[in-house]
């Protein structure tokens, strides 16, 4: 609690001390040309395309949309998305999401970027849910989601999809801002930042507090501290220099109170991070552009074993991971554009707890990717791409895609394709050994992989339909898609002998084979003046060659789900938005049998203020206006939460 209050009091301290600096900053660059009626899209091919041209079906959620939502946190954000589930718990390590509900413990199969930087945990079997939290929702201009899979541009953790958050220009974010949130379940946010420029760039920082006491049942009192440094630099007409750094500790409670092995403790997650890409524009039809990452995590984990004092249960260990990228686009012709490129990643986690060694684990990954956008006549456009990996654990893959788009009218888009993708086992599939011993005596073995594991592999086939209907000021999405896995990855006791005593741990194996099949419908639109309204619909179901394995196969994907929101300008600078998810019965997480259906209401009703030069705004936010529901365990359940925010900006 002391840390948090010197965080809060420190950046109180340094916002005040801002408001000179602040006086003498101007308006910059808006990046409001990639939210037109047609937006522009940055991630799904590593080509700026129009909406109607990208290879995939691709939500995008704006500035204004995330604002009016009331979500705290990016993986509560993801629900309002077709085809996707998500958790608030921290139990597993954060707040977590999912596209088409294949959790595992851990969300391991869609890969996650920041401004392009992939952020998905090595620790973590390759979670995303830590790399969710890394910025503040204030600093992000918009998130664009491709639904469906994306190994052709962005590897192995693409397999079901990739969530792109884009972070707002820092020209657009000059002099201070500050935001307080306080409410009921403990929940205190605070967000500040400060913007400025100089000759040839501008800068931004903000540091933010995120805190509250978790699900009802659980072992609460979660708690998210960040700061994020980002600077554009033009160094010259045709040169520019993207650095971004960051910082961010996670501290939760975890455990059950009546399970030994898994008793009531405290956990921390440390990430640290820095990011630079520098652009060049070689001539009007090709630029290149060199990135390099390198990111750091720490995970504290210790548990006491109450039936033997002085035991302790340790989950803790350090990753690393560093990656440098070059890509070239150019234009070949007026009817072919095309990008290509190459990524060196090392991957290194070092945990004595997890592998019986103090080794670090080290994966080395070579990539070669290329697409290629080829106008075959005015409303035909062909999407062709690879991407070739090889790990220095795993072995070589092969991801390539195909996707025809016909623009039968210059508003109605049908478009069609083929792809594959693949996912490697993580170190701990391949590699975990986890032994608990006392005075030198071993008492257990929980986990004890052989490494007889191969890489999953995904076939996916779809049909879209994208719609603009300008008399209705809406559009419409449509997505059939058939996802074929192969070799599905999971934990299944076996029998050994160690020191002539019998053990039963957990060995990792590809267990199953199995399709998910659906549809998802996507529309949004302004039936009347200052309103916007959406509806979002999925079906889907599970298909099984033959009859599962008896493992823990859990795919946490309801049949149907249905998503309702409305916002509405009112008068006097008010505005009210509302959301409703409906979801049939799906498995929660981490309890078994145990299905659950979800009604969830939110409302926001905010009203626009003026500090004498400065806008503001007081909200006022609901959670789940309605019965709880349980959330990744049947015991922890989400109830109402109802919390207030003042907003201040320039």
């Amino acid at each position: 609690m002391a840390r948090s209050g010197t965080f809060v009091v420190v950046g109180l301290v340094w916002l005040m001390a801002s408001q000179g600096l602040a006086a003498q900053t101007t308006a910059g660059v808006s990046e409001k040309d990639f939210l037109d009626e047609m937006p522009i899209i940055l991630s799904v091919s590593r080509l700026p395309q129009r909406l109607d041209e990208t290879p995939g079906a691709v939500t995008i959620l704006d500035r204004d949309f995330i604002r009016s939502s009331g979500a705290r946190d990016v993986a509560d954000l993801l629900r309002l998305v077709p085809g996707f589930q998500s958790s608030t718990s921290f139990e597993a390590d954060a707040p977590q999401a999912s596209y088409h509900g294949v959790y595992g413990y851990y969300s391991a199969r869609i890969q996650v970027l920041v401004d392009g930087r992939s952020v998905y945990s090595n620790f973590f079997a390759g979670s995303v849910a830590p790399g969710l939290m890394t910025v503040m929702l204030d600093d992000i201009e918009r998130i664009e989601v491709l639904r469906g899979s994306n190994s052709v541009a962005y590897g192995a953790r693409a397999m079901l999809g990739v969530v792109n958050i884009v972070t707002r220009h820092s020209s657009d974010t000059l002099g201070t801002r500050a935001a307080l949130t306080r409410g009921e379940n403990g929940i205190q946010d605070t967000q500040l930042g400060l913007g400025w420029r100089t000759e040839n760039s501008s800068m931004r920082l903000s540091l933010d507090e995120r805190g509250d006491d978790g699900l009802t049942g659980s072992n609460g009192h979660n708690r998210v501290q960040r700061v994020n440094f980002r600077s554009d630099w033009q160094v010259s007409g045709s040169s520019n220099v993207q650095l971004s750094a960051g910082w961010m500790d996670i501290a939760s409670g975890k455990g059950y109170a009546n399970r030994p092995g898994d008793g009531l403790r405290d956990v921390t997650f440390e990430n640290k991070f820095v990011n630079v890409d520098w652009k060049e524009v070689l001539s009007p039809d090709q630029d290149l552009v060199l990135s390099f990452s390198h990111n750091q995590e720490s995970y504290r984990d210790v548990a006491p074993y109450l039936p033997i004092p002085g035991l302790n249960l340790d989950g803790s260990g350090t990753t690393s991971n560093n990656t440098l990228t070059a890509q070239h686009t150019l234009r070949l012709s007026p009817a072919v554009r095309m990008v290509w490129g190459a990524e060196l990643r090392r991957e290194s986690v070092t945990s004595k707890p997890l592998f019986n060694t103090a080794e670090s684990l080290v994966d080395d990954f070579t990539r070669l990717f290329t697409h290629a956008e080829w106008r075959l006549r005015p409303d035909l456009l062909l999407n062709g791409g690879v991407m070739a990996e090889h790990s220095s654990v795993s072995g070589s893959s092969l991801a390539p895609r195909l996707m025809l788009n016909w623009h039968v009218t210059p508003e109605q888009t049908l478009r069609a394709g083929i792809s594959r993708s693949f996912r490697p086992p993580s170190a701990f599939e391949r590699r975990s050994d986890v032994r608990y011993s006392f005075n030198n005596r071993l008492l257990s073995v929980t986990f004890l992989a052989r490494g007889n594991v191969d890489p999953e592999a995904l076939l996916t086939r779809e049909l879209g339909y994208l719609g603009n209907f300008q008399w209705l000021k809406s559009t419409l999405d449509v997505r059939l898609f058939d996802e074929s896995f192969t070799g599905y990855v999971d934990g299944v006791p076996y029998l050994v002998q160690l020191g002539g005593k019998p053990y039963a741990p957990y060995d990792y194996f590809n267990v199953d084979n199995f399709s998910i099949r659906g549809l998802e419908l996507q529309w949004k639109g302004q039936p009347w003046p200052g309103a916007q309204l959406g509806f979002n619909q999925t079906f889907s179901r599970m298909a099984f060659p033959s009859p599962p394995s008896e493992t823990k196969l859990v795919v946490a994907m309801p049949e149907s789900t249905s998503t309702l929101f409305l916002t509405q300008q009112l008068p006097s600078g008010m505005q009210f938005s509302l959301s409703h998810q409906y979801s049939e019965p799906l498995w929660v997480q981490r309890s078994g049998d145990f299905r659950q259906y979800i009604h969830r209401t939110d409302w926001r009703l905010s009203k626009s203020l003026r500090f004498g030069h400065r806008r503001g705004e007081l909200a006022v936010t609901v959670q789940n206006q309605g019965q709880p529901y349980a959330d990744y365990d049947s015991s922890f359940l989400f109830k109402r939460r109802a919390y207030v925010t003042l907003r201040i900006d320039n």
